[in-house]
């Protein structure tokens, strides 16, 4: 069994940077900001022939309120989901009152901890230490997170009452990877939570929430998923804190890593100028998608209506993502959004043959020919596959630097109707034939070329035999 270590401490106290070292990765965000991580953070980590789990967790002060009594929730569950508590002080604030709550608390819970005495760079181990002793814990240990040091002693340490590993466990995201993105405050937590059946993450009625991008691996009937929680992305102009700046690079980046995208739209407020933005870049990233209008529950018929049409009217563009509308709050229409994941993930990563694309080609250009391009009409000759997750069709031919923007479009449909792809976008690559060492040949005929070629070639048979015959015979004189 793989060990689990929850670390848990007072708001900014290094948590995290613990974290991304004993991970060594860069998951959770990590500032000078009291507060900044809000939900549990799991991630993976090795010190020699052991395997480990590490939960990041909020600061708790026991002061909480608001949102951050959701959060200290959050790391209460994460405590007794571990097997290892890993209590993170400050070196440099020494005891406070929170730090003794905090131990009062886990001595009358009956898993083991230890306690950890961060940011003693610079400072004497042993001075470092000495008012936490106070507290009566058996294991003290003294690191500094950012550096490194003691981080191996530590590790090595609480993992001793643990049989070693021979062979390691192969952990970690499974299954298709699932990105929730929307606009702050759409539902993206509360869809998580409803289709996890558990509070995973915090729900809170205020924009900005979550701010780090959230990997949660779970299992529906036999099927592995991972669900990615993202922070909210709003117009960049609107982007002032550093730290939300960070969050939506990690949720943007969380979208590019996913396998399939549910963009949350808010019913209530329909499609707004962030949205479109937000799709554009799904759209670019490639990631196969799945359109949810969320808190449909409880409008008007009429409101209904208007919100249909002007999606029907300003996402002509996605109509291959399927649209579900979804209540994430009571659960209505959210088990429907696994079978829309499924069939957006298979077309996305369809298997096909070259046999089969270049079939296709000529069925779709007898229906409607390539444009004719200055007296010469475009040809093109075969395709094959170049990709998937989005599938990529490369097609090949002349003149393919020429084929206009619509007539792209229609091969793209066209190609998505007769294969039945569902949730994806296709994208096309066109590669020209033309001899890439004749220049000036593009907009010629084939007799033309064949003609300059006979014609160069002629003149390099007769240049060599006429060089041959000036070696045997004397120079001419000039004539006066």
């Amino acid at each position: 069994m793989t060990p689990v270590i929850a670390l848990v401490g007072r708001p900014n106290v290094g948590k995290s940077t613990l974290f991304n070292r004993l991970t060594r990765s860069r998951d959770a965000l990590v500032a000078d900001f009291a507060g900044l991580t809000r939900d549990r953070q799991y991630g993976e980590g090795q010190a020699e022939d052991h395997n480990f789990i590490v939960i990041d967790t909020g600061g708790i002060t026991g002061m909480e309120e608001g949102i951050d009594l959701r959060m200290s929730e959050q790391s209460l569950q994460a405590i007794d989901e571990a097997d290892i508590t890993l209590l993170m002080v400050d070196a440099r604030e020494g005891l406070v009152f929170g730090d003794e709550q905090l131990v009062d608390y886990l001595r009358k819970n009956t898993k083991p901890f230890s306690l950890v005495v961060n940011k003693t760079d610079g400072l004497d181990p042993d001075i470092a230490l000495a008012d936490f002793h106070r507290l009566g814990c058996n294991q003290i240990y003294a690191i500094a997170a950012s550096h490194g040091r003691g981080v191996n002693k530590l590790i090595e340490q609480v993992l001793l009452p643990f049989p070693a590993q021979v062979e390691p466990e192969i952990t970690g995201e499974s299954g298709i990877k699932i990105a929730i993105a929307g606009r702050p405050n759409v539902g993206k937590s509360t869809l998580v939570n409803r289709m996890l059946g558990e509070e995973r993450v915090i729900v809170y009625d205020h924009p900005g929430t979550t701010r780090d991008s959230v990997y949660i691996p779970f299992e529906r009937r036999g099927k592995p998923y991972t669900l990615i929680d993202t922070a909210g992305i709003r117009k960049r102009g609107k982007t002032k804190e550093t730290v939300e700046k960070f969050s939506v690079v990690k949720s943007l980046q969380s979208i590019k890593g996913s396998d399939v995208v549910i963009l949350i739209i808010n019913a209530r407020e329909g499609i707004v100028e962030q949205d479109l933005h937000l799709l554009g870049y799904v759209l670019e990233s490639g990631r196969a998608l799945i359109l949810a209008v969320n808190k449909w529950d409880g409008m008007d018929e009429y409101a209904k209506e208007e919100v249909k049409k002007s999606i029907q009217r300003r996402l002509v563009f996605i109509d291959f993502a399927k649209i579900h509308f979804i209540s994430a709050l009571h659960g209505t229409g959210v088990g429907d959004l696994y079978g829309s994941v499924e069939k957006a993930y298979a077309s996305a990563s369809k298997k096909l043959s070259t046999n089969q694309l270049t079939l296709l080609l000529e069925r779709i250009t007898a229906s409607h020919a390539p444009p004719v391009i200055n007296g010469r009409r475009i040809k093109l000759r075969y395709a094959h596959p170049g990709g998937s997750n989005p599938p990529l069709i490369v097609i090949h031919g002349k003149q393919t630097n020429k084929v206009p923007a619509h007539y792209l479009r229609y091969l793209e449909k066209n190609f998505r109707k007769y294969l039945k792809l569902e949730g994806t976008p296709v994208r096309i690559e066109l590669v020209s034939d033309d001899n890439p060492f004749v220049k000036g040949e593009e907009d010629k005929s084939y007799r033309q070329i064949a003609r300059k070629r006979s014609l160069q070639k002629s003149r390099e048979m007769s240049s060599k035999t006429g060089s041959g015959k000036a070696g045997n015979s004397r120079p001419r004189k000039k004539t006066t």
